[in-house]
């Protein structure tokens, strides 16, 4: 490919980047380099060109005409996915957005309406899809709309707003202290050394399976009694240090003799023999949930465990919400109602109410004749 001048307008290549670059002057006279978003191909350099050649026109539409450009639903997700590539929930994203394309590939975002919204719930309920995963849809579809409309002032309606689904409460299943032994005595039964480790990190720090499996020995300090995690390890992108009570401190040093037997170089915490990281759990889980006698319950039900024993030892829902990591106190009250001290203590104080303004209405008809 030729050399392209740094001021002329044309498609180039970055050799860290996989995707085609676009150099070209916008409505104000700037010189704007940036990805198209468009992986490096024969048919994909001819898509590349077409789409500079439609972001040229559109600035010289604005620059002598005060247009405002079309937007496209590609050049929103284009922009958006620049934002979420790096989230550790980008796979869902683009998993997302492949099904919204369906829908709304080639649209014109400032003409999408209510009546796009509905036909899209429509056809997703067709394919025989729950509430629930729609929402998650339509949460990317507003997000992506939100995103260049708050960072790059794009004037686009967002017609998801108001239009979300009703979903069922939320899933939330534990088990009790007899059950977890049984769990656990089942799981040191295993083949898999690591499990019973697993399973008791769980319980007693409420960690998700991926920030287990993907910990590794440099954020574990024995000595704090914390386990640090940064934003590319949680779920919500925020960094969080999780502490270990003396439980969850044993079986992080289980895990150590067991490396320095077998894998001494290994950076995870849980690994195979070879040192290499553990991926998945999930079958020596549910050999040991079907051994334990336990049914109906899920990996992530050992997080929900967790929660449920803090919140009926009666830990404030607030402490709960900051260990696990939750955005807000919200995805927390789902555990609220194992704390019934809570409301009798709530209730109690109305015993604290003045005796002579204990009167029904029939009463103080009564009293004033």
């Amino acid at each position: 490919m030729p050399k392209r001048k740094r001021d002329q307008d044309g498609i180039f290549e970055r050799s860290d980047s996989p995707y085609y670059w676009a150099s070209y002057t916008d409505a104000s006279g700037q010189r704007v380099r940036c990805s198209t978003g468009i992986r490096k191909s024969t048919a994909g350099r001819r898509e590349a060109e077409a789409l500079l050649a439609k972001w040229k026109l559109e600035a010289h539409e604005v620059k002598h005409w005060n247009r405002e450009p079309s937007r496209s639903f590609e050049d929103v997700m284009v922009e958006y996915m620049r934002e979420a590539v790096n989230r550790r929930s980008a796979e869902s994203i683009r998993c997302f957005v492949k099904e919204l394309r369906t829908s709304f590939a080639g649209r014109a975002m400032e003409e999408l309406r209510a009546a796009d919204i509905a036909a899209h719930i429509y056809r997703r309920r067709e394919d025989g899809l729950a509430n629930s995963s729609i929402n998650r849809e339509l949460e990317v579809l507003s997000a992506a709309i939100n995103h260049v409309r708050n960072k790059l002032e794009w004037g686009l309606p967002n017609p998801v707003t108001g239009r979300m689904l009703k979903e069922p409460e939320a899933r939330v299943r534990w088990i009790t202290r007899d059950e977890s032994v049984r769990l656990l005595a089942a799981a040191k039964e295993s083949r898999s050394a690591y499990l019973a480790d697993l399973f008791t990190l769980a319980l007693n720090t409420g960690m998700r399976r991926e920030e287990m499996l993907g910990l590794e020995w440099k954020r574990v300090d024995l000595h704090a009694g914390l386990i640090h995690l940064e934003a590319h390890h949680t779920k919500s992108g925020k960094r969080r240090s999780v502490p270990m009570n003396r439980t969850a401190r044993e079986a992080i040093i289980a895990q150590a003799r067991y490396r320095a037997t077998h894998c001494p170089d290994s950076p995870w915490v849980f690994c195979k023999q070879n040192g290499k990281r553990i991926n998945d759990a999930r079958k020596g889980f549910l050999a040991a949930c079907e051994k334990a006698g336990i049914e109906n319950f899920r990996f992530h039900d050992l997080r929900h465990t967790c929660a449920a024993w803090l919140v009926s030892a009666g830990v404030p829902l607030s402490e709960v919400r900051d260990l696990l990591g939750h955005s807000s106190v919200a995805m927390t009250e789902r555990y609220a109602h194992l704390a019934p001290e809570r409301v009798r203590n709530a209730v109690a104080i109305l015993d604290a109410v003045p005796n002579e303004s204990r009167f029904s209405h029939v009463d103080l008809e009564l009293a004033t004749g």
